[in-house]
């Protein structure tokens, strides 16, 4: 799911932070029960084992006007006990949603209805392992909580319904089992509207009839497993046209479109551009997951966009837009999150995929990859609190921060790659994808880490520790000489802005320029204060940190490096200054350049210089508040002085 514009960010929301118990390693069969309000226990259910069962196919039959505020429906689910003695099954259901009766076998059960569970009494004991299936009818007026899981609205005076269930919601509008530990197998879909609309929703679109009543019924297929949230449907005036993608000699794919007639002129020339965006990915992981069935785009009046299984639902069709839902159908459909405190394995690969189609030259707005790096890093950083793992899922925008499961997580994948490797990390990928218990089912940062440490040969847990459970990110002082003989002097300094992480270890890439010539050496940083010292056969004109802008940072600089031999005797006073700062420099050292910077290293003026004077007064009254440097050049070294400008 992508929300337009970063709403959350924007409106500067902060979120409580995680504290120093987090468990690297989550139960994926049980975390999920804990969050929100699924504490079964706590809803009164007699027992767990009311949930121990392994769904394994719903018929599901919706009653929908899209100018009506209401749902009537049937749903027949197929599962499995996981459990001796299964006599009791529960499933989630609003409590503004009315259950009419529920049949076994042609048979009415007894059940009751406590806090939004539907808990139903069954009439034998089913054994373990063996198949049977019951049906819910039921109706009534959903609520719609999270970004909108029933919404009934209008597009150009016509009537529009859709759903958007992530991460709650299902239940608002069908009784279901929405924990993140259980994919239904497969579904059939049907929905009943007034004969003037059209449906739109997972899998392919096997048939649309008209009965006496006028009433069409869309009959919907979907043959893979899908988590409950990823389930939707939609009803309005859609138009339909098709693009098709060719991953293949004699291997296409279907990419439908369901769109309002006001806007199909737009997306018809939007919605092509995301067939390079589907070969790219393919080629980049697995082929397109779902090619057997379809990829599409519906038309809804949200902001942003929602990735539902084979079908994401789409507030407009920019690229990135696009993009992003459709690298949903690989990280967040096909692989889940197990957890919603996982979020960023969905949120922040669909992020990282974006990322990658700028690098591989496919956004039509000409944005470099350097650039989106340096804006995600931007947004990740704009708070020195808060972890990529959730801290709290019982909010929905602490799910989806924005600055943390989106930007944060999308970087942090990158933080990953350079330091393992393109080959490494891309392989690990695949075989995350690949791996048959996570494929069409759900995975945890624990699965994730554990596929790039197999192919990269490393222990990767100090880089989890630091940029998925840990808080905030380091910021750089880089200082720098060269003397004489070509000979450079680096030294590496680091802070962090929270004291969950004591030192970022980082390969640090920097960049050497000279006038006719560059180079840039990655050194391996594992303290603060680390120095290196190395030839160069030219003359460095500037020194620049991490020139692709592949770290996770803020506020780092790049300093002229300081020399203990006269550095102490230069005095700086007062500081902090308002009006004027007055300088007294040593006897017996001739300074041939005294230059003044500001935090961002940019150079604001060169000061007079007398190598004959030792002191000097300096009036600084027009400057703006904030941090600034003198640069003291003698002897071929240099020197820097901070102050603070009140």
């Amino acid at each position: 799911m992508k929300k337009i514009l970063y709403l959350l960010f924007l409106l500067g929301i902060t979120f409580p932070t995680m504290g120093q118990e987090y468990q690297h390693v989550c139960a994926k069969s049980k975390i999920s029960y804990f969050e929100r309000n699924l504490n079964f226990q706590d809803k009164g259910v007699h027992s767990l084992a009311s949930f121990a069962y392994d769904l394994k196919y719903h018929r599901l039959v919706f009653n929908i006007d899209p100018g009506v505020r209401y749902i009537k429906g049937s749903v027949t689910s197929y599962f499995e006990p996981k459990t001796s003695n299964f006599n009791e099954i529960a499933f989630e259901i609003s409590e503004e949603l009315i259950v009419d009766s529920i049949k076994m076998n042609n048979q009415l059960l007894s059940f009751s209805l406590v806090n939004e569970l539907v808990l139903i009494t069954l009439d034998n004991t089913i054994p373990e392992n063996q198949l049977d299936s019951l049906t819910i009818f039921y109706e009534g007026v959903p609520t719609s909580s999270g970004f909108g899981s029933f919404e009934t609205t209008s597009h150009a005076g016509v009537p529009v319904m859709w759903t958007l269930s992530e991460p709650y919601g299902a239940m608002e509008w069908w009784p279901c089992k929405q924990s993140l530990n259980d994919k239904i197998d497969s579904v059939d879909i049907f929905i009943k509207t007034p004969a003037i609309y059209r449906a739109a929703s997972n899998g392919v679109l096997l048939s649309e009839t008209v009965d006496i009543h006028n009433i069409k019924t869309a009959h919907w297929k979907h043959r893979h497993p899908i988590a409950a949230y990823l389930i939707a449907i939609t009803v309005t005036n859609f138009v339909e046209y098709s693009d098709y993608a060719l991953l293949a000699a004699d291997d296409s794919v279907q990419i439908l479109n369901y769109v309002w007639p006001e806007t199909l002129g737009e997306a018809e020339i939007s919605t092509p551009n995301i067939i390079d965006v589907m070969q790219l990915f393919s080629n980049l992981f697995i082929p397109y997951p779902y090619k057997d069935e379809k990829y599409g785009h519906a038309e809804f009046g949200w902001g942003g966009g929602m990735e539902h299984q084979t079908m994401s639902f789409m507030g407009g069709f920019s690229h990135s837009l696009m993009a992003h839902e459709l690298a949903h159908q690989w990280f967040g459909d096909y692989v889940t999150c197990s957890s919603w405190r996982d979020i960023w394995l969905n949120e922040g690969f669909a992020t990282y995929l974006e990322g990658l189609t700028t690098e591989h030259g496919l956004n039509s707005d000409g944005q470099s990859f350097k650039d989106w790096k340096s804006f995600k890093t931007y947004v990740a950083t704009y708070s020195p609190t808060g972890s990529v793992y959730v801290d709290d899922t019982t909010p929905v925008n602490r799910i989806f921060s924005s600055q943390l499961s989106y930007s944060k997580g999308s970087m942090v994948l990158h933080t990953l790659r350079k330091q393992i490797g393109d080959e490494a990390f891309f392989n690990g990928i695949k075989n995350y994808l690949q791996d048959a218990s996570l494929k069409n089912n759900y995975a945890s940062t624990p699965d994730l880490q554990q596929h790039l440490e197999a192919t990269s040969g490393t222990d990767l847990q100090y880089l989890f520790d630091d940029w998925v459970y840990g808080e905030g990110y380091p910021t750089y002082t880089i200082f720098h000489s060269q003397n004489a003989q070509g000979m450079v002097n680096l030294e590496i300094n680091q802070t962090t802005s929270h004291s969950s992480v004591a030192f970022y270890k980082l390969k640090v890439p920097i960049e050497f320029k000279g006038i006719t010539e560059d180079t840039t050496i990655i050194f391996d940083n594992t303290v603060s204060g680390q120095t290196f010292n190395f030839n160069l056969d030219f003359d460095i004109y500037e020194v620049v940190f991490d020139p692709e802008k592949d770290i996770i940072n803020r506020n780092s600089q790049v300093l002229f490096i300081k020399n203990p031999e006269f550095e102490s005797q230069i005095t700086l006073r007062p500081n902090p200054a308002n009006e004027q700062i007055n300088l007294q420099l040593p006897d017996n050292i001739q300074f041939t350049d005294i230059s003044l910077y500001n935090n961002l290293g940019q150079k604001i003026t060169c000061l007079d210089c007398d190598i004959n004077k030792r002191a000097y007064s300096y009036n600084i009254s027009h400057l703006s508040e904030g941090i600034y440097y003198l640069k003291f050049s003698a002897n071929g070294s240099t020197v820097t002085k901070k102050f603070v400008k009140q």
